[in-house]
């Protein structure tokens, strides 16, 4: 399937869903919706883009201010049956949009739109009651087609080459700001067009889960948590976690360690057709909850990921979705103790018709530089 009948499919199915739903239209900015609906990876600007969609009979409009049409109509909107509606510098777009709209109803906006562009609409439609579109949009994304799954496997590969040369860069003497770059520029080399995030954790900063680099020498001895990725050219993002141990570690890091890893693939095996979210995450937390190590595993066991680094379905206690084939989540438990060490072990996996199929190919063992 080209990329143009992917597009036609999906706006159509996004169409019918807003028809159903009974709302008045979707409004999608420059972001990730945007760019799965239209493949238009438009830029996000002060100056305002705007997908207006209606419901199955009405023809979608796309508005734009007039600098940008060219890059729309090179992206091939037009060709999807959506009319391009361009801007000067002295008009205003939101009163060109509310034209196009009734003047009540439900219109249901981008989950990541501006703020100031979601006031300025509910200054110019008082009467129009504003909703999110993520229910409209997200049950479409969270099902990926056998593209999308083909296109989270390279990306799955390409992170995975990174990591197979983590021992290029990650020694003894480093900081982690110097290893950070070294990866960034791997990652870009690696088949990325833009690194997303570089998380280079050693000793004491690995039980901090979102720390990025900083200036700390790595030393013998140190655990490394090492989270990274990108998106590639077609929109669809990596995100790959391993741990390395520079030289010999404490005891207890490596007895906890095994408890992760048992966690982690009792995660991987639970997930099948029908079971839900929060079992996934129950999978993982049970095991490191018999280790002693529950307290210190504070956050949820993974996110979806697409055109997204994080989107639906989130694998989080209370979250009773059932598992479908298609759906692509992370599944990282982790450990993190304050001020000495941390842990956490990550893949991308797309539930298959009887199990799961883990994208990402690296050993999940601790890895001795």
């Amino acid at each position: 399937m080209d990329s143009l009948e992917q597009s036609r499919g999906r706006l159509e199915r996004a169409r019918a869903a807003v028809a159903e739903q009974e709302i008045a239209a979707v409004l999608l900015t420059p972001g990730s919706a945007l760019r799965y609906l239209t493949g238009y990876d438009a830029l996000p600007l002060e100056r305002l883009t705007c997908l207006v969609m209606f419901g199955d009979d009405v023809e979608p409009v796309l508005v734009v201010p007039r600098l940008e049409e060219p890059a729309a109509r090179a992206a091939g909107v037009a060709a999807l049956g959506i009319s391009i509606t361009s801007w000067d510098e002295t008009d205003d777009p939101f009163e060109v949009i509310a034209g196009l709209l009734p003047t009540d109803g439900v219109v249901a906006l981008d989950d990541q739109m501006w703020a100031e562009k979601v006031l300025r609409f509910r200054e110019v439609m008082p009467q129009v009651e504003q909703t999110l579109a993520g229910p409209v949009i997200n049950a479409l994304r969270m099902r990926k087609s056998p593209e999308e799954v083909q296109a989270l496997r390279n990306a799955g590969a390409a992170i995975d080459r990174v990591h197979a040369r983590m021992g290029e860069w990650l020694r003894v003497g480093r900081s982690e700001r110097d290893v950070g770059r070294d990866i960034a520029d791997a990652i870009l080399a690696e088949g990325h067009e833009r690194v997303d995030f570089v998380i280079v954790g050693s000793g004491p900063n690995g039980a901090s889960p979102h720390h990025e680099v900083s200036d700390r020498v790595i030393e013998h001895g140190d655990a490394v948590v090492v989270d990274i990725g990108g998106t590639t050219p077609d929109g669809y993002c990596s995100d790959e976690t391993r741990v390395y141990a520079m030289g010999a570690v404490d005891p207890s890091f490596a007895r906890d360690y095994a408890a992760l890893q048992a966690a982690q693939e009792a995660a991987v095996r639970h997930v099948k057709p029908g079971v839900t979210a929060e079992s996934v995450d129950e999978a993982a937390r049970s095991v490191l909850t018999a280790a002693g190590l529950g307290d210190v595993f504070v956050h949820r066991t993974g996110h979806g990921i697409g055109m997204s680094t994080h989107e639906e379905p989130y694998i989080v206690a209370g979250n009773q979705l059932e598992l479908a084939p298609g759906m692509a989540f992370s599944i990282e438990p982790g450990f993190y103790h304050s001020e000495r060490w941390g842990a956490r072990i990550e893949d991308i996996v797309v539930v298959t018709a009887d199990g799961c199929e883990r994208v990402n190919r690296q050993p999940r063992d601790l890895v001795i530089l």
